[in-house]
C-alpha cells in the first residue's frame, strides 16, 4: 500500500488572526480525521518571515497534532537546524517523543533563504558548522549523560521515549549534507529524487564505517488534491496552488533541488507540469504512486474545499488501495 501523507503549512495570504486561527484549528481536526481513517503521516515544515503566514513553528504544531491523535506520525520536513539552540531543541524533541510515544520524525536541513538567517541574526556563512554542532549536540543530549558543550559540562533531561534516540534524518541536496549524515551514522533525506546523491551517501557510509539508510522522494511525488470534477476544481482553486508554487520558486535558485520545484507562471502551465495534481478518486487509486501526498489547504485553499478533498481521499481512495 502506498505511504499516505497529509501535508500542512498553514499558508493563508492576508489572513487576520481570527481566520488564521480557524485554519490552524481546522488543520488539527483534519489531522484527527486522517488518523481515524488510517493515513500514516502528517507532514509539516518551517519557514520564517513569509508574508503569506507560512508556518514558522512546526514543533508547536506537531505537539497539538499529537494531542489530537493516537497513531499517526508527524514528520517535520524540514527544521532549519542552525536557527535553533541545540540544547533547547534537544529538550523540545525529547518531550514530543515522550508525548507521542515515538511518533515524531525530524528532518534537519540548513535551509536556503538567507533572509531567515538575517531575521534571527545567525550568520549565513556559518550554517554548515552550526548544523554540525546541532546534530552532534542532539545525539549526545539524548543519551542522558553529561557531555562537554561550548566549554562547559551539561546534561539534558528528560530522556526521550525512543531508544537510542528519536528518529532524526539529515536533509539536503548537496554532497556536504550527504557526508554529514554518513559521518554521524544518520539516515539521509535527499530533498528530491537524486539517485547519484544517494549513491554518494552510501560511499560515504563505507568511508566513515557507519551505517545508515535513505528516505528519498520517488521520481514522482506530486502534491495532490482530490475532486469529483478536476476541471472545475482547477478553474476555481488553481490560483491557490499557483500561489504556493510561485512562492517556492522565488526561494529556490542556483543548485537548490526540490521534489516540488515548479517553473510554472500560470495555472494552465502548473496543471500541465504535474507537480500539483487534482485527481478524481478513481484516478488517484490507479495513479500508481508510491507516495500519496494530499495537500488539502494548499496556498490558502478554502477550508471547506480542503475538507471535501480529504473526505474523498479518506472515504473513497484509501479503501480502494491495494493492501
Amino acid at each position: 500500500m502506498p505511504v499516505t501523507v497529509v501535508r500542512f503549512n498553514l499558508v493563508e495570504p492576508g489572513a487576520s488572526p481570527a481566520t488564521l486561527g480557524a485554519r490552524y484549528r481546522a488543520a488539527l481536526d483534519m489531522a484527527a480525521y486522517a488518523d481515524e481513517h488510517g493515513v500514516t503521516t502528517v507532514q509539516t515544515e518551517e519557514h520564517h518571515g513569509v508574508d503569506n503566514n507560512w508556518l514558522p513553528s512546526p514543533f508547536a504544531f506537531a505537539g497539538a497534532v499529537f494531542g489530537a491523535t493516537r497513531t499517526i506520525a508527524v514528520t517535520v520536513s524540514a527544521v532549519i537546524g542552525p536557527l535553533h539552540d541545540p540544547l533547547r531543541l534537544a529538550e523540545d524533541i525529547a518531550v514530543l517523543d515522550l508525548l507521542s510515544g515515538g511518533r515524531l520524525v525530524t528532518v534537519a536541513g540548513i535551509g536556503y533563504r538567507p533572509e531567515e538567517y538575517a531575521l534571527f541574526d545567525v550568520e549565513w556563512k556559518r550554517r554548515g558548522r552550526l548544523q554540525d554542532e546541532l546534530l552532534e549536540t542532539l545525539l549526545k543530549a539524548w543519551t542522558g549523560e553529561e557531555f562537554e558543550y561550548r566549554g562547559r559540562t551539561v546534561r539534558v533531561t528528560p530522556r526521550p521515549f525512543t531508544d537510542p534516540h528519536p528518529l532524526l534524518l539529515v536533509g539536503g541536496s548537496s554532497r556536504a549534507a550527504a557526508r554529514r549524515a554518513a559521518r554521524l551514522g544518520l539516515p539521509f533525506f535527499p530533498s528530491a529524487h537524486l539517485p547519484e546523491l544517494e549513491a554518494y551517501y552510501k560511499e560515504q557510509l563505507t568511508e566513515y564505517g557507519t551505517e545508515g539508510w535513505t528516505m528519498m522522494p520517488t521520481a514522482e511525488t506530486p502534491l495532490l488534491h482530490i475532486a469529483e470534477d478536476p476541471d472545475r476544481a482547477w478553474a476555481r482553486y488553481g490560483e491557490h496552488f499557483l500561489h504556493e508554487a510561485r512562492t517556492y520558486a522565488s526561494w529556490q535558485s542556483g543548485d537548490i533541488r526540490s521534489a516540488v520545484r515548479s517553473t510554472a507562471a500560470t495555472v494552465a502551465e502548473l496543471r500541465a507540469e504535474g507537480v500539483y495534481r487534482i485527481l478524481t478518486p478513481q484516478e488517484c487509486v490507479t495513479a500508481g504512486l508510491d507516495n500519496l501526498v494530499l495537500h488539502p489547504l494548499a496556498g490558502g485553499m478554502p477550508v471547506e474545499e480542503g475538507w471535501r478533498s480529504l473526505r474523498l481521499f479518506a472515504e473513497t481512495v484509501l479503501p480502494a488501495l491495494p493492501a
